[in-house]
């Protein structure tokens, strides 16, 4: 009953993700040719990211929203226009404040045009395999590190930042557009395969974002990314005050990342074996754990080993939120609730480096960070025991 071209949308889903991802963080490559050039103050380029960041939040959910109402074929368009040019403009801006609307605003909304409608799409042509499909797609956001901010950093080894950015812009239009001709509604056999028998007529998306299951869900992906975001963001900093050299604090960021990419493939097969409630709340207390125990290393090769466990963990469980939200919710409105989710997670996200530079600026250490961050954790893991269960329709299909 399953279309072989369910797969081209796994591939699309990445290859837009990582394209979309990617260009956003690569404003970290930017910063310092961008400061020296301009004179403008690194804690002003800086804003640009807290922006985007506030930003997604919002558009997480009007594009998951409209994704619902008009497909994701209309969505990955609008945000890959707007994307190439919020880059394009960002690159010929004049003032700080310029930047920082077209980079910030701009770049932040073309971003959070992809995850959600992706997503859902990718639940809906699966049937089998449909954790391992989205972790997949997610695999390719994971990516975005490791392909665009390398790219712009050799552009930069031979030009100045405005054209670095302006060919990252240009570029992102060239492999974005044609790639949005990929995304297709699934065959309507496939797409009555996956409405659960006799169902009846479907609450608003309004409606779903009040009931229990999606407060659980959405409490659930916060804490999480609330959880995690400190100690990611300030690990290299926590290495180098343990004694690690700055070279080597930097490598380990690295091998969380890697091992984020191996988490994800890894707990989708376990989640479509296991089921998905179980390995998302083992993840959650894997990370939990893992995140405690960053307090009694301070060898490279310790941290080395930590970091394998915790990548693999905080990476493998943030493709299964959505594929949770599809099993209770269905797909008429997953696109609304998984930018709802996304807007709450995001928030979560912006908190944790907050947090934890708070936390050194008052205490001169990071220990309180990663033991408020592993209390958090934890009650991740509390709130995901909490998830009700299934409705009974639904259990039909599990």
């Amino acid at each position: 009953m399953e279309h072989p071209y369910r797969w081209m949308i796994v591939v699309a889903g990445g290859l837009m993700g990582c394209i979309a991802i990617g260009t956003m963080f690569s404003l970290a490559v930017f910063l310092e040719p961008m400061a020296t050039q301009t004179g403008w103050s690194r804690t002003g380029i800086s804003a640009a990211m807290t922006v985007n960041f506030l930003v997604m939040a919002i558009g997480n959910l009007g594009w998951g929203v409209i994704s619902d109402r008009h497909g994701a074929r209309l969505v990955v368009t609008c945000g890959s226009g707007l994307l190439g040019l919020a880059l394009v403009l960002a690159s010929r801006a004049e003032s700080l404040s310029a930047f920082q609307w077209t980079y910030g605003v701009f770049v932040g909304l073309s971003a959070s045009a992809f995850f959600a409608p992706m997503m859902a799409l990718t639940t809906a042509w699966f049937e089998r395999q449909r954790a391992l499909a989205v972790s997949l797609v997610s695999v390719g956001m994971g990516m975005a590190p490791l392909t665009v901010s390398p790219f712009a950093r050799w552009l930069l080894t031979t030009t100045d930042w405005r054209t670095a950015m302006l060919t990252i812009g240009l570029l992102a239009w060239v492999l974005l557009l044609p790639a949005t001709r990929l995304v297709r509604q699934p065959p309507a056999a496939v797409h009555a395969a996956a409405r659960p028998p006799g169902a009846g007529a479907q609450p608003s998306a309004w409606q779903v974002l009040g009931t229990p299951q999606f407060v659980v869900l959405a409490l659930t992906f916060f804490m999480c990314c609330a959880a995690h975001a400190g100690p990611i963001f300030h690990m290299v900093s926590y290495a180098i005050a343990c004694g690690i050299g700055p070279m080597a604090a930097v490598s380990i960021y690295s091998v969380e990342g890697l091992a984020g990419l191996g988490g994800r493939v890894l707990f989708g097969l376990l989640a479509d074996r296991l089921g998905v409630k179980r390995v998302l709340v083992s993840g959650l207390l894997v990370q939990a754990l893992a995140i405690a125990a960053y307090l009694a290393v301070g060898r490279l090769g310790e941290f080395y080993a930590l970091a394998l466990i915790f990548g693999a963990a905080y990476g493998g469980v943030m493709p299964l939120y959505s594929v949770l939200a599809r099993e209770y919710f269905g797909q008429a409105v997953l696109g609304t609730v998984l930018g709802a989710a996304m807007m709450l997670s995001s928030l979560g996200m912006a908190l944790g480096p907050l947090a934890g530079g708070w936390v050194f600026d008052r205490f001169a250490s990071y220990a309180w960070l990663f033991i408020g961050s592993a209390g958090v954790g934890l009650a991740a893991v509390a709130v995901a025991l909490a998830f009700p269960p299934l409705p009974p329709r639904r259990n039909a299909l599990a």
